[in-house]
């Protein structure tokens, strides 16, 4: 079971307003976010991470508690059990595929279960350059899965790619959260990819839940 309460006051452009979300998720559960630039998306996420700290409020993973203003507990972001999947997907452009992956953990079997997961055995030695859009989001997700996070966070996972590609990538996506299992909130601009690929969904405007969307 995943729970948080965030609130955050942030600026856009000219524009301030207060980030004001709670939700509990159920282990496994995949909760798409969705909302207009600048309408608190991404500093949820972020949040969640720990790359940034609400104003107050309570994050609890299982039996873990990564922030509590009321008691001052705040885990830092290398000690809380997430994966991340930024927009860039930040690939290290010097290592290869599985170079990627063992980076985020070095156990080899993992890694190879992951190729296998993703489908990438056979680019296992390329290096991102050499990657198509897809590939370079599969072995996104294959290193943000490596260490068997709590919560998997994708930031507009398919905003890079094509019109047909993001059909089938997203599919793709689909396919190994349901696999592996992990729970997921993805944030996206577009309704049909929340509504096609999340089991939950909620739209978020200038901070504040405006709504729940059908799935």
């Amino acid at each position: 079971m995943i729970g948080f309460r965030i609130a955050k006051r942030l600026r856009a452009g000219r524009h301030s307003f207060d980030l004001e979300l709670e939700r509990e998720l159920a282990d496994g559960a995949f909760l798409g976010v969705l909302g207009p630039s600048g309408s608190g998306k991404t500093t949820l996420l972020r949040c969640l991470a720990g790359h940034e700290r609400p104003d107050s409020g309570r994050i609890g993973v299982g039996q873990e508690l990564w922030y509590d203003s009321s008691s001052g507990a705040c885990v830092p972001p290398r000690l809380r059990s997430v994966g991340f999947v930024p927009q860039d997907y930040a690939l290290f452009p010097n290592m290869t595929v599985l170079g990627n992956i063992l980076y985020a953990d070095p156990d080899r079997e993992n890694a190879r279960e992951l190729l296998s997961l993703v489908r990438l055995e056979k680019q296992a030695g390329l290096f991102p350059r050499e990657l198509s859009g897809g590939q370079k989001q599969r072995t996104a997700l294959a290193r943000a899965l490596a260490r068997r996070p709590a919560i998997l966070l994708l930031d507009e996972p398919l905003s890079a790619l094509d019109e047909e590609l993001r059909e089938e990538l997203g599919d793709e996506l689909g396919r190994i959260q349901r696999a592996s299992g992990v729970t997921a909130i993805m944030v996206s601009h577009s309704r049909h990819e929340i509504s096609r690929l999340c089991d939950e969904s909620i739209e978020l405007r200038d901070g504040r839940l405006a709504g729940f969307l059908p799935t």
